[in-house]
């Protein structure tokens, strides 16, 4: 891959995407360019309906654009192989989802050991396994959960279920991580202690991350935002940093830098 820090991380070039119902073409994607910087925490905002969400799918390679092209660290994806588009998944990116997606029957820890066991070999991840638990409970530990490792799903809250979903998705060691309404099914104060672990790990760690969100008051946590709407690109702006004094209290400003940005 290439590491130019010159190189969007992710882009997504003339997207056009639809869906058919009873043989009804239902446009959902019209044209979408946009590209996300390295090292940046962008939001993606929108409406329900608004092709977000689509869009989130064709930049995981989770579904292939009509049209278009989606490239990653300057090497093209959409158009890769099946075990080409798992591996660029399983490898290269972390993606969040909104309802978890934790096996029920897994405690935290196997579940955040999955992705490692998915990619080997059973004789490769025997063979790795004492190095893959250890680096499984690093993550755990990192998003504060290491004491609820052998809990299953079932006897955790959704604050905690999601902070593991965040663990498995750093268990590759990603350049990138996609969340997709990470907040949507928590409570104000959980929800806010995801955003903050998100961001820390963006400075911290230095991890690129694209949030997708209908919230304006959640885009404007980002350093940049992108707002959809029926399928196309017609907005895109930064956000001022926060001072200290403004981040303890949550609020921070915005600062429109362009209106209107038609993808079509």
């Amino acid at each position: 891959m290439n590491n130019s820090s010159n190189t969007p991380i992710l882009q997504a070039r003339g997207i056009r995407k639809s869906y058919y119902k009873n043989q009804i073409e239902l446009p959902v994607l019209r044209g979408v360019d946009v590209a996300f910087a390295r090292g940046e925490m962008s939001a993606l905002v929108g409406r329900s309906g608004s092709g977000k969400s689509t869009l989130m799918h064709l930049l995981a390679t989770l579904d292939q654009p009509d049209e278009g092209e989606v490239w990653f660290d300057g090497n093209r994806v959409d158009n890769l192989s099946r075990r080409g588009r798992d591996q660029y998944r399983n490898r290269e990116i972390g993606i969040i989802f909104q309802f978890y997606h934790l096996l029920p029957e897994l405690s935290a820890l196997e579940n955040v050991l999955a992705p490692a066991m998915i990619s080997r070999s059973v004789l490769g991840y025997f063979r790795q396994r004492k190095s893959l638990t250890a680096r499984a409970e690093a993550m755990l530990d990192r998003v504060g959960l290491l004491d609820r490792k052998t809990h299953k799903p079932c006897e955790m809250s959704g604050g905690e279920m999601q902070r593991v979903a965040i663990a498995r998705s750093l268990m590759s060691e990603p350049q990138l991580l996609l969340a997709d309404e990470p907040t949507g099914n928590l409570d104000t104060e959980t929800g806010e202690s995801i955003l903050q672990l998100l961001r820390q790990l963006n400075t911290e760690d230095g991890l690129t991350v694209v949030m997708i969100t209908h919230d304006d008051a959640i885009a404007e946590r980002a350093d940049r935002c992108y707002r959809m709407q029926d399928g196309l690109l017609v907005d895109r702006f930064e956000n001022e940093p926060a001072n200290p004094a403004s981040a303890s209290r949550g609020n921070i400003a915005t600062k429109p830098l362009a209106r209107a940005v038609s993808a079509a």
